[in-house]
């Protein structure tokens, strides 16, 4: 798995994560034991947190290439028009030269 991606299988992983922990939420409530399995319901969540926090960091992330590209549109619209000289021609300008 790259290091800097999130690739589909892994985020359907995470989502069968999910589901699990909803689940067994349901259940442990059902049964009346949702606060007397508190250390299993913590790893769970615990690794539900962990995986959501790669899921959300990663989807986010730019490969260098990507970033550039934002760099170079950013800075394009970062150019003022007034930037830009006016160098309109006048019909006044040639007449009297010699060519």
């Amino acid at each position: 798995m790259a290091e800097q991606t999130y690739d589909e299988g892994r985020a359907r992983n995470l989502e069968v994560l999910l589901r699990a922990l909803a689940e067994r939420i349901e259940m442990l409530d059902q049964r009346g034991e949702l606060l007397t399995n508190f250390a299993e319901l913590q790893t769970l969540m615990g690794d539900g947190r962990s995986e959501l926090f790669h899921y959300e960091v990663r989807c986010t992330y730019d490969t260098p290439e990507i970033a550039d590209h934002k760099r170079i549109v950013a800075d394009a619209a970062d150019t003022h028009e007034d930037s830009w000289q006016n160098n309109r021609w006048t019909k006044d300008e040639d007449e009297g030269k010699t060519w």
